[in-house]
């Protein structure tokens, strides 16, 4: 008789056991990057004294063995510190749950709009394969998928923001202008507009094409003939019943894709200056920031895990088969 784990209780290992894996395979890879913190310090003072540097090295714990100091980490993970940041002076958690907000908005914005067009776009395109509107729809999302999002992200800053004028191009809110209420909501959406249209410019020709494949073998299963010959109208066949089992390889796709869209999100802020976590991520890179840079990659395993959590909620709720086990 095999055990069975309480479904909350499997989330919460799966969960412990993304995050330790993460947290000691990032450790180990970036200790074999050239270069340090003292390092970085040292490039940008010509004076300081070889003395001086050794001293650092100590008070930053980095004259120690590599085990010495993955013993360290892991120990201060346990208890829930994440370490302290040498570029801004700040505990890494600050920093992290400060830029939070900022990411999760920009992808969470991006992720909607791009499953419900890419959804909506491809059940229109399977309608009707090899029609017309069928090959608009797979040469504009060849088109989006092809094109980089560096590229992409450019194009719109130079056709909305430079020559139309309609949005801005950086930052996330006017600093000079004293918004309140609905005005900085407004403002803020402004500012997310060109960011969230990058991404989900990329993203809704994967699952345009993903969602047109697979309800065209949805349309061909003998339950949807039933429900035709039952007198149910196409509109009510598509949607009420198609749909449902169809939109299965999207959700699929979401769990997939969730790392792939946090790496994508550093391009993104970096070019409009959205204050994220990917943004942040660069920053510490280039400054050699490893404690910052740790934090940011085991935030990342989090929420990739957390995501898929909620894909595998979600099966359940789509198709019963799954709630039972």
């Amino acid at each position: 008789m095999s055990l069975r784990l309480p479904r909350p209780l499997r989330y919460l290992l799966q969960i412990l056991f993304v995050v330790g894996v993460t947290a000691i395979a990032n450790f180990f890879l970036l200790k074999l990057v050239p270069g340090d913190l003292v390092d970085v310090i040292a490039s940008e003072n010509s004076g300081i004294t070889p003395e001086h540097v050794a001293q650092l090295r100590q008070a930053y714990g980095l004259d120690q063995s590599v085990f010495a100091q993955l013993g360290y980490y892991l120990k201060s993970l346990l208890s829930l510190d994440l370490g302290y940041s040498f570029r801004y002076g700040e505990p890494v958690a600050n920093l992290i749950l400060g830029r939070l907000p900022a990411t999760l908005a920009l992808i969470g914005a991006g992720l909607a709009l791009s499953v419900a067009l890419g959804v909506l776009l491809g059940v229109l395109a399977a309608r009707r394969p090899q029609g017309l509107l069928d090959t608009l729809l797979s040469a504009l999302a060849t088109a989006g998928y092809s094109a980089p999002m560096f590229w992409t992200a450019l194009m719109l800053i130079v056709g909305f923001g430079v020559h139309l004028n309609w949005l801005p191009v950086g930052g996330i809110r006017d600093v000079g202008a004293a918004h309140q209420g609905w005005a900085l909501w407004l403002d803020y959406a402004r500012h997310l507009t060109l960011p969230v249209a990058t991404v989900a410019i990329y993203y809704v020709a994967i699952y345009a094409r993903l969602s047109r494949a697979s309800m065209i073998e949805t349309l061909q299963e003998d339950y949807i003939r039933t429900a035709r010959a039952r007198g149910n109208g196409e509109a009510r066949v598509i949607w009420r019943h198609a749909l449902k089992n169809a939109i299965l390889p999207v959700i699929t796709m979401l769990g997939l894709q969730s790392s792939a869209l946090l790496g994508g999100s550093i391009v993104v802020e970096t070019v409009f200056a959205w204050p994220g976590l990917g943004q942040l991520s660069f920053e510490a890179i280039a400054s050699r920031d490893v404690n910052l840079l740790l934090g940011i990659l085991l935030m990342s395993a989090a929420l990739v895990a957390l995501m898929n959590i909620a894909v595998d909620a979600c099966y359940g709720l789509l198709d019963p088969r799954v709630r039972k086990t």
